[in-house]
């Protein structure tokens, strides 16, 4: 049942995004000559790299996933032995590759803002922060819901189904904010 209502849900922020999406193409249709200039300002390398590592804490997150369907909470070997981690230990990693990624994007926002692209500075600077800003929200709200999971597998007293269950539907929402990305990487950084 929770995971029906984790797709549900996540079926509704699906749409919260396309509405941020056709914000973002409306804007860029009707100002071709600014988007031309202001995206000339991103950095993209910058953006690829920080890009990757979220990519890859989906696959850490889904490592983690493998654990709890198998009851494993925490690593049964050493702690450079990953093939014996549990749980635990890949939503860690996934915890801090994300957090890599919210970092990456507060750089991002201070080096733009010294270019002068800011949220109120025109339709460019403001369908920018707005579709990247809602994003890094969610990403926010992910690894907090990673942290309460890890907590979970501490508490415990037993690591069962419920936890399992729980962590799978984070790693839900987890999969969910990468696809975002993707789409908003592509639309914001590619096709310039």
């Amino acid at each position: 049942m929770v995971s029906v209502g984790t797709v549900v849900w996540l079926s509704s922020e699906l749409m919260f995004f396309a509405g941020l999406f056709a914000m973002y193409f409306s804007l860029r249709a009707a100002s071709a000559d600014l988007w031309g200039m202001e995206t000339a300002k991103l950095n993209f390398p910058f953006a690829l790299v920080n890009t990757i590592v979220l990519v890859a804490s989906s696959f850490t997150c889904q490592m983690g996933v493998f654990a709890a369907e198998r009851l494993q909470p925490r690593r049964g070997g050493g702690a450079f032995d990953f093939l014996r981690w549990g749980m635990v230990e890949w939503f860690v990693l996934t915890f801090l590759m994300g957090s890599f990624f919210v970092a990456g994007q507060a750089t991002e926002y201070t080096m733009l803002t010294a270019e002068h692209v800011t949220l109120d500075a025109n339709a460019y600077g403001s369908a920018f922060f707005m579709t990247t800003g809602f994003h890094g929200l969610h990403v926010i709200g992910g690894l907090v819901a990673f942290l309460f999971i890890i907590g979970r597998a501490f508490a415990a007293k037993r690591f069962g189904h419920y936890e399992a269950t729980a962590a799978i539907v984070t790693s839900y929402y987890w999969h969910f904010v990468d696809v975002v990305w993707i789409g908003l990487f592509l639309v914001i950084y590619v096709l310039r």
